[in-house]
């Protein structure tokens, strides 16, 4: 009988010619020898397999190089809803973020993680974004975080713009054991209620209290006369929240409350509130809102024929890109605060601010820089830590402290305390001239100076 050679691997199996050629055994014929041939090669069949398997396990490639592991982030934003633009907004600013951790940039090499190409603690790992959708419901908001931690097995989460939606979802979080950044949810309620897993990088609304207080009593000092102010807010955890720590901060200050005046956010006709703020007439009217509201409250004051001397829009709603898109004509003047400047032509943020334009067509706003530092704050205390495991990650968190220098927005650092909060954050006063904002307080970091009375539309 003649010897086989001829033997092939097709579709990853091994035939029995190609077994008798590599074992040298001649096929002669024999039906009990070829059974146990047969019988052979599928125990082979079965090894190769297995060893395929411990292949894949053991994280190595076709050729034998070990596979970088992934670090998986969950993000709970609202990507649908009333507020869909800023968390689309957010969605674009942590993939850029991730964009660059993963590939690295030289030009950024002052950020943390801006040049490495990955983690360099975690063997070069690189960093995988899990984005899930609460559409501005906080029940959605907690099913969805629950989702990310027993499904998709995320090591730390972030989120979730609306304050109403991050207090239960954190509460998840803090059942499981799972770290959660809050880059950009302004209620107190948030870091007061003894959880060691929670962590805030953001600026909250004692610091936007603060700001416009200072920012109030300089002008009085400067001959602009400010003595009375109202509070108008959206009735959620974030404008009532807020809301309440502005007013007490101010009254505090010596200024005089004339009216604080809740509503719906998702109300259709803003006309009554309206009229009520042109009643009382204050001096300055500070509104905390979100972004639908934003835009209907101004386009209501053109209605209206009614300008306040002062508006202040508290970040959120009015610092959206679609505001200024779509009411900036008619809102000349309005007042905001912000921590985020694109910086001079070469600078970091000016470099970020280019990558995220590219992808969105748009600037990096106060909402979506606040969530994009939150996440490289984040992935900073999971390299630290050199692990993915949750405790250790908990631990690096806790230990922060990363100095303004090697941040892209304008805190004086980022620290924890007891609470998990941000003890440097910081924001500064900005006012929106032709299609931008533009800091006029500090004195020390202004571009500009007050325009002053709100001019809107006129």
């Amino acid at each position: 009988m003649k010897t086989i050679h001829r033997y092939a691997f097709v579709n990853g199996s091994i035939n029995l010619a190609m077994f008798l050629s590599l074992t040298g055994i001649r096929a002669e014929g024999c039906a009990g020898t070829r059974k146990w041939l047969r019988k052979g090669l599928y125990m082979l069949k079965a090894l190769v397999l297995v060893a395929g398997a411990l292949w894949v396990v053991l994280g190595l490639s076709a050729h034998g190089e070990a596979a970088a592991p992934v670090v998986k982030i969950g993000v709970v934003e609202p990507l649908s809803g009333n507020a869909a633009a800023a968390g689309q907004a957010t969605k674009a600013a942590i993939e850029v973020a991730a964009d660059i951790i993963n590939r690295g940039h030289p030009e950024l090499a002052r950020l943390p993680l801006g040049n490495t190409a990955g983690m360099p603690n975690l063997g070069g790992a690189k960093v995988q974004v899990i984005f899930a959708d609460h559409q501005g419901n906080p029940s959605v908001g907690q099913s969805e975080t629950l989702r990310l931690i027993t499904q998709e097995k995320v090591v730390a989460l972030q989120g979730a713009y609306h304050s109403s939606v991050t207090v239960p979802a954190t509460a998840v979080a803090e059942r499981y054991g799972i770290p959660w950044m809050v880059g950009d949810s302004s209620s107190l309620v948030i870091n007061a209620r003894g959880f060691k897993w929670i962590f805030r990088s953001t600026p909250i609304g004692s610091h936007y209290a603060e700001a416009y207080r200072g920012f109030l009593t300089d002008l009085n000092k400067s001959g602009t006369k400010v003595k009375t102010f109202a509070v108008v807010n959206e009735n959620t955890e974030y404008g009532t929240s807020v809301g309440g720590v502005i007013r007490d901060e101010l009254v505090k200050g010596g200024f005089t409350l004339a009216a604080q005046i809740p509503y719906n956010a998702n109300s259709t006709d803003l006309s009554a509130e309206v009229l009520q703020l042109k009643q009382k007439d204050p001096d300055v009217a500070i509104f905390i809102s979100y972004t639908s509201d934003a835009l209907l409250f101004t386009k209501t004051f053109k209605a209206l024929d009614y300008s306040p001397r002062m508006v202040i829009g508290d970040d959120t709603g009015f610092n959206d890109p679609s505001y200024m898109q779509n009411v900036g004509n008619i809102a000349q003047g309005v007042v905001n605060r912000s921590a985020w400047d694109i910086g001079k032509p070469g600078s970091a943020t000016y470099r970020i601010n280019e990558m995220y334009k590219a992808k969105t067509g748009v600037d990096l706003d106060d909402t979506s820089g606040r969530n994009m530092q939150g996440f490289f704050a984040l992935m900073e205390a999971i390299n630290r830590a050199g692990s993915t495991q949750p405790e250790a990650i908990r631990k690096a968190l806790a230990e922060t402290n990363l100095s303004p220098n090697q941040l892209m927005m304008g805190y004086r650092g980022i620290r924890y305390d007891a609470t998990g909060m941000n003890t440097l954050a910081s924001t500064y006063v900005n006012q929106l001239v032709g299609k931008e904002y533009v800091t006029i307080w500090p004195e020390s970091a202004a571009h500009g100076s007050l325009m002053w009375p709100y001019k809107g539309w006129r």
